[in-house]
């Protein structure tokens, strides 16, 4: 088996960070990403734009240049993409990682491909892949999905919005403007407070002038091939429906976590245990980087806050290795 110093696990703008650092560090280290480079941001939706400028997505002070202030998914592909071929880092793709053991002093690492050992792991994988379910009949159905691409797909089709943050408003307003005629189901009293300010007063203005549909304190009972049917203040009430988006959020991949044997908090923020002057979890050689950190507090890391865990985890990891650099 191939050995590294580092292996980095999820091929995101934070574990790129990790990698560029650990590269720099003359560590002999590898990044396994389950799908293309930067996977989440690709499967972002085809028009969306960052709520942060583009200079606080930079990693390693490379600089981000964006056509405006705040870029767009396809600056962000172009930008994380060429920082991997042009520092030419250590990268699988399309190579899923489904375990990893300790083994004497080394990790052994198992991907969908192959096999590794390690010293010391890194886990960078956001929380962008387990989608938070509704958990009603008929969510099965080709109709419903949790993820939303372009918006072409939905014109002219009743389409059924279920959320109240960025990606379910950003859905509504770009599908009623490709022409589908856009239902807004909301579980709370109103648009979620965390959407982008730009946006909150275009969708209030929409909803305001009955161009989209939006429902209050109503959730999803059921389901059907040509029905949605909704649970609200005045009783049950049927649509007619042809596509349902569910977008109410994400879950980092707790049970990969568990399985690995990092203890995760009792409570409903389910938050792993980690050093944060070192990033390493209870398991020594075990690292966190990223959002992954924040547990179901998935709204408080993001790249421009948490690409500072690469320096931390690389410094300990030298450290150890009696090589740290003096300043």
């Amino acid at each position: 088996m191939e050995r590294f110093d580092l292996l980095i696990v999820g091929g995101g703008p934070i574990g790129i960070a990790c990698g560029l650092e650990a590269q720099k560090n003359g560590l002999n280290y590898l990044i396994i990403e389950k799908g293309p480079i930067v996977n989440s941001l690709f499967n972002y939706p085809v028009n969306m734009q960052f709520f942060s400028s583009s200079e606080r997505l930079e990693i390693d002070n490379i600089p981000f240049i964006s056509n405006e202030a705040k870029p767009k998914r396809n600056e962000a592909l172009e930008y994380y993409r060429r920082i991997v071929t042009s520092n030419r880092l250590k990268l699988h793709l399309f190579e899923k990682v489904e375990a990893i053991e300790k083994k004497t002093e080394d990790f052994k690492v198992v991907t969908s491909k192959n096999r590794y050992l390690a010293s010391n792991v890194i886990i960078a994988t956001g929380f962008y892949d387990l989608p938070n379910l509704l958990e009603v009949p008929g969510e099965e159905l080709p109709k419903v999905s949790h993820y939303y691409k372009d918006p072409h797909f939905y014109a002219s089709q009743k389409l059924a919005v279920v959320g109240a943050s960025n990606s379910a408003i950003d859905a509504a307003l770009e599908c009623w403007r490709k022409g589908a005629e856009v239902s807004l189901i909301i579980r709370g009293p109103e648009v979620g407070k965390r959407v982008k300010y730009w946006v909150r007063p275009d969708i209030v203005n929409r909803i305001e002038e009955g161009s989209i549909k939006a429902y209050f304190n109503t959730a999803v009972k059921e389901i059907h091939e040509k029905e949605i049917v909704l649970d609200t203040p005045d009783g049950t009430l049927v649509l007619e429906n042809d596509f349902v988006l569910a977008l109410t959020g994400y879950t980092p991949n707790f049970e990969f976590l568990e399985r690995v044997g990092i203890e995760l908090s009792e409570d409903e923020k389910r938050l792993p245990n980690y050093n944060p002057e070192t990033m390493e979890t209870n398991i020594n050689g075990v690292y966190l980087a990223g959002v992954i950190c924040g547990g179901m507090e998935t709204h408080k890391w993001f790249i421009e806050n948490s690409r500072i865990h690469a320096k931390i985890i690389i410094k300990d990891i030298l450290k150890k290795k009696g090589t740290e650099k003096k300043s």
